[in-house]
């Protein structure tokens, strides 16, 4: 374990920031605020937490690709259209004939995180394997991207996620992982046993506060920080909520107050908008401190639309100093 900022110098030539792997679906949201069982008209979207770091960082104006497979259908065209039209590099998704895109619905609701269901079991990103990735398009970039929910999806979705840290690994790439705990998909003695063996291997853990209580079995940030920095982990930044983020790495801690805001219209996608911005922050040579203070503020942005990705911002609206036109 090292203790530098930035945490790995690169090697060779980089033309892509960011990789990250993982499942997108088609996300259906009610008109009507309340259960499902009353909702007759569906708002669609689309909703992946990689899919939504991936929009979120092209936004920022960085380069991203995203790996996936799709069903061949029209849910999977929609969301491969969606995602590209984002200005994020779709080339290493495929589209398979067998199996299906999956798709979520989600309630609305005016107070409270809404219930979300999932229908994505043996689904066309569920059959990911290690030959889907392709080492020299991994090699390409300065960062790896990878959350918990993936390895959830199936065995060789877990074996793919294993494959891709080494190829990262090999090639110089800091990796990013964001636990994402999902135990819709599998049992919590999974969930805890893989993702802090995972966690492991990697050189920036985001866990959620609760996130970081189930995995770690401490309550406290600080305690939950120590508990993930050893092994290959330099950074852990403990996600808590309105409240901010605490950070530490072996020589350095700090808390990051959060962004108050008057009305939380969603939540979901607002822990994908904050990985995006620190990821943004440390692309950019910002201090851990101002890169965690970019992630509260993309976070922020998402809390205050419906939908998944829809509230990210570009970065002009965070950065005013910035003075590249938008792609």
């Amino acid at each position: 374990m090292v203790d530098l900022w930035p945490i790995l110098a690169f090697k060779g030539v980089k033309d892509m920031d960011v990789v990250t792997i993982g499942e997108s679906m088609v996300l259906f949201t009610p008109d009507s605020i309340g259960s499902l069982t009353f909702a007759s008209k569906f708002d669609k979207t689309i909703g992946g937490a990689e899919s939504n770091v991936a929009i979120a960082l092209s936004r920022l104006g960085h380069q991203v690709g995203w790996i996936s497979n799709l069903g061949q259908d029209d849910f999977g065209i929609y969301i491969r259209n969606t995602i590209r039209g984002e200005g994020v590099d779709t080339s290493q998704v495929k589209f398979l004939d067998d199996y299906s895109t999956a798709v979520f619905f989600k309630e609305r609701k005016m107070v409270g995180e809404p219930k979300v269901f999932y229908y994505r079991k043996n689904s066309a990103a569920s059959r990911l394997t290690p030959m889907d990735i392709d080492e020299k398009y991994l090699a390409r970039a300065k960062y790896l991207h990878i959350t918990g929910i993936t390895p959830a999806l199936s065995t060789t979705c877990l074996e793919t996620i294993h494959h891709s840290i080494k190829l990262a690994k090999k090639n110089g790439l800091t990796i990013i992982f964001d636990p994402n705990i999902r135990l819709k998909l599998w049992s919590k003695e999974d969930a805890i046993s893989i993702l802090r063996n995972i966690a492991s291997k990697c050189d920036i853990v985001l866990p959620g506060i609760e996130e970081g209580e189930l995995l770690t079995g401490e309550i406290k940030p600080e305690a939950i920080a120590r508990e993930f920095l050893q092994n290959d982990t330099s950074l852990v930044i403990v996600k808590l909520g309105k409240k901010g983020a605490y950070y530490a790495t072996a020589g350095e801690e700090g808390y990051v107050e959060g962004i108050q805001l008057e009305q939380v219209v969603d939540p979901i996608g607002a822990g994908d908008g904050f990985a995006a911005g620190f990821i943004s922050g440390m692309i950019s040579g910002l201090t851990i401190f101002e890169a965690v203070q970019r992630a509260n503020k993309v976070a922020s942005y998402a809390l205050t639309v419906p939908g998944d990705a829809e509230g990210y911002p570009y970065i002009h609206q965070i950065d005013p100093n910035y003075k590249e036109v938008q792609r």
